[in-house]
């Protein structure tokens, strides 16, 4: 598996949004770990424990294949594996002016052709591919369960534990415009509601990245397919969709992006199911 030379994103925007999650994660965990936990659980305790130890393999879960994600060099590598003598399938790339194997498209802020290109990822300031398509599917699938797992224990402190200080018609209104946060207030409250807005869009976010990716992988499909033809074409069933996201140790690699699973394919070489040839 080869490494990016420059993982750090370059683009602005990409350069904005990856420090949405690699800043404010790590400030809005410690803020659970130290104000909110302790409202719930006496520190030691077994109930204490355990929903600090949950807490840390989500956030590594979470940052982990997101890592991964901009490590891992998914990018064409024509040195390393020739086109077949027949070239069924390749086409010449006008940008790079190389030929390229089938399902790789050119990414013009990579500036390189992608194997199994799904998107540009703007979180992580790099293309989803082969390679890396598992751990972005494993970040979104945290992201997601963190999400609800923090949204619980936000909300039952926000509005039960403290109902008196935010149970009133400004924190609604705070929640809705958050420059209000800015005028009234003071600065611990506002901090929490600044927290909790998070929480909320990164539920949100999670919630239709899962909707539009999960469909996509179960199909054997990538976000880059068009045409109806180019969704079906690679469509092996559930099992084996999954397996070429996943590996041949997709039922362990979930757990962790320190887990190695070896995909099916090389991303050179496709074979198309027989009842999808023409």
């Amino acid at each position: 598996m080869r490494i990016r030379s420059n993982p750090m994103p370059s683009r602005m925007v990409d350069i904005l949004c990856f420090l949405i999650i690699a800043v404010f994660l790590p400030v809005v965990f410690m803020f659970e770990i130290v104000v909110v936990l302790p409202a719930f659980h006496e520190p030691g305790g077994f109930f204490h424990t355990f929903t600090f130890l949950m807490a840390m393999f989500l956030v590594f879960n979470i940052k982990g294949n997101m890592i991964a994600c901009m490590m891992i060099d998914t990018s064409v590598n024509v040195k390393k594996v020739e086109p077949p003598s027949d070239q069924l399938n390749w086409r010449e790339c006008g940008e790079c002016q190389k030929l390229a194997p089938p399902r790789s498209w050119h990414c013009k802020a990579c500036k390189v052709c992608i194997l199994k290109r799904d998107h540009h990822c703007i979180y992580t300031g790099c293309c989803i591919g082969l390679r890396n398509h598992r751990f972005f599917m494993g970040f979104i699938f945290y992201l997601f369960v963190g999400s609800v797992y923090a949204l619980v224990y936000n909300s039952i402190y926000m509005w039960v534990i403290h109902g008196h200080i935010y149970s009133n018609w400004v924190t609604v209104l705070k929640l809705a415009c958050p420059m209000l946060h800015l005028v009234t207030g003071s600065f611990w409250t506002n901090m929490y509601l600044v927290f909790y807005s998070l929480n909320i869009l990164a539920l949100a976010y999670g919630v239709l990245l899962l909707a539009y990716h999960v469909p996509i992988v179960l199909r054997g499909g990538v976000s880059a397919d068009r045409t109806k033809e180019s969704k079906e074409k690679y469509d092996r069933g559930v099992y084996q969709n999954l397996r070429s996201v996943f590996g041949n140790r997709m039922h362990l690699a979930w757990l962790s992006p320190l887990i190695r699973s070896d995909l099916p394919e090389d991303g050179y070489h496709w074979n198309v199911p027989t009842n999808k040839q023409d």
